[in-house]
């Protein structure tokens, strides 16, 4: 039985800070290897398309496919959606995914929603798999250069809402709890700090605002540092060709 703050579950979260801090301490050699670079990205889009694609063929052997096994949870769409910013390039999904991505997978990491713990497979799949989207998206910030604007900001709060919409659906026709919009997680989660349901989505509207404005806004900060610092020589920004 998972517990929360185990030592299997700082393996992971320690395993997530190194995975992101060696995409930011080897940025520049990565972008001066090119192969090197596409490999990594390759590499982690291959990842998380296979420990999805390992969890259906599960459900098949198991024979576990039911309404609850869709791709309607926000990091199972987020994940897919990562995969595909990473081999393409993708200057919009890149947008919604610095924000949804990041935020939902981190809340993920910090309070899972999750039963079996190591060494069984959907501990691997749960913690590798965030891992994965938050990586995904610290690669394109630190190695590809990529910067959300703001006015992205709201563009990645109306896709959640789009996303939203399949699994409410399937939650009033199933009785399923896609991205929690039915319950809150039985295993505890910072929803659990805000009113019962249905209050505690209206509450969520505005902290989704400010996650995403803080996330914007500690970016911003991070890149303005290096011009307060002593003998530092203000370079123009580089902008690569970023694909649509």
């Amino acid at each position: 039985m998972f517990q929360p703050y185990s030592a299997a579950h700082w393996y992971a979260l320690i395993g997530c800070m190194c995975m992101c801090l060696g995409l930011i301490v080897f940025r520049r050699k990565l972008r001066d290897h090119r192969k090197a670079s596409r490999a990594v990205a390759l590499g982690i889009a291959l990842l998380l398309a296979l420990l999805e694609t390992a969890l259906y063929a599960t459900y098949t052997i198991h024979r576990q496919w039911s309404a609850a096994a869709l791709p309607f949870q926000l990091c199972t769409i987020t994940l897919w959606l990562s995969a595909i910013m990473l081999l393409t390039r993708s200057r919009r999904l890149y947008e919604i995914l610095f924000y949804l991505g990041t935020l939902g997978a981190l809340q993920a990491m910090l309070t899972p929603d999750l039963t079996e713990t190591f060494p069984q497979f959907r501990y691997f799949h749960f913690f590798l798999g965030h891992i994965g989207i938050i990586a995904a998206s610290v690669y394109m910030t630190a190695v590809e250069r990529f910067r959300p604007r703001l006015r992205s900001l709201p563009m990645a709060v109306l896709a959640l809402h789009l996303f939203a919409i399949p699994g409410a659906i399937m939650n009033a026709v199933a009785g399923t709890n896609y991205m929690f919009l039915a319950w809150k997680p039985v295993g505890g989660s910072m929803l659990d700090w805000l009113g019962p349901w249905p209050w505690y989505l209206v509450e969520l509207e505005p902290i989704v605002w400010l996650l995403c404005g803080l996330l914007y806004g500690s970016l911003w900060l991070l890149d303005q540092l290096p011009r307060w610092l002593p003998f530092h020589k203000h370079k123009p920004a580089q902008h690569d060709e970023q694909s649509n």
